[in-house]
C-alpha cells in the first residue's frame, strides 16, 4: 500500500488520494485537510516521539507541524508524496524546538510505559514465543536509541526506521548527501556500542 492511496475494505469506492485531498485543501476544503491529519497523524507522532523521547514534546511538535503544513499547503508540490513533505516539516519543528529548549537538557525515561504506535518490525504471522522475544528486542533498541546524542538518534530514525532516502534526509537536515552518509555511519557505530552489551553478542 502506497503513501498516497489507502486501502478500502469490502471493495468500497477508493478513498481520495493525498494529492486529491491536498488539491481540495488548497481550494478551501478544511475537511480534506482533516482527512490528511487523520491519515498521517500516527506516523508523524511516531517520528516525533522517536526523535524527542517525550510524548508531550512529540504531541506539541506534531500539532504545530500540522498547523504549519495547513498554512503552507499552497507551496506543496503535488508531484511528491504528502508524507514526504510533511515529514520534513515535523523534523524541522522538532529541531527548532530543540534549539529553543537547549537551555534545559531533555530527560529520557528508560521506563516509558507508552511508546510509538508502530512496531520496529513486522509482526505478521509471528509465533507467540517469537513475539515476546521481538518485543524485548524492540524495547532494548528503543532504550538504546534514547541514550544516543540527538544528532545520532535523529539520523538513525530518519534512515533506518523511517526509511527516508539520503536525498530526503539531506533536504530535511540541510546538509550534503555525503554528510548524511558519514553521520549515519558514526551513529550506527554509536548505537552498536550501546546494543552489544545489552543484547549480549558481538
Amino acid at each position: 500500500m502506497s503513501e498516497e492511496q489507502p486501502e478500502q475494505p469490502g471493495g468500497a469506492c477508493p478513498a481520495r488520494t493525498d494529492r486529491d485531498l491536498a488539491a481540495a485543501c488548497c481550494e478551501g476544503d478544511r475537511e480534506a485537510f482533516g482527512e490528511l491529519v487523520t491519515r498521517h497523524q500516527d506516523r508523524a507522532f511516531n517520528l516525533a516521539f522517536r526523535l524527542t523521547g517525550s510524548h508531550d514534546d512529540a504531541a506539541d511538535a506534531v500539532q504545530e507541524a500540522f498547523l504549519k503544513a495547513y498554512r503552507a499547503m499552497p507551496t506543496f508540490r503535488r508531484e511528491s508524496a504528502f508524507y514526504t513533505w510533511l515529514f520534513r516539516i515535523v523534523v524541522n519543528e522538532v529541531r527548532s524546538r530543540r534549539r529553543f529548549q537547549a537551555v534545559r537538557p531533555t530527560a529520557f525515561s528508560l521506563d516509558e510505559q507508552r511508546g510509538p504506535t508502530e512496531a520496529l518490525g513486522d509482526r505478521r504471522s509471528t509465533p507467540p514465543e517469537e513475539t515476546a522475544s521481538l518485543a524485548e528486542r524492540k524495547r532494548i533498541v528503543e532504550q538504546a536509541l534514547r541514550s544516543l546524542e540527538f544528532d545520532d538518534r535523529e539520523i538513525i530514525v530518519l534512515r533506518d526506521i523511517e526509511g527516508r532516502t539520503y536525498e530526503e534526509i539531506a533536504g530535511a537536515l540541510g546538509c550534503p548527501k555525503g554528510t548524511v552518509k558519514s553521520k549515519l555511519h558514526r551513529a550506527r557505530m554509536a548505537l552498536k556500542e550501546v546494543l552489544i552489551p545489552r543484547l549480549g553478542k558481538e
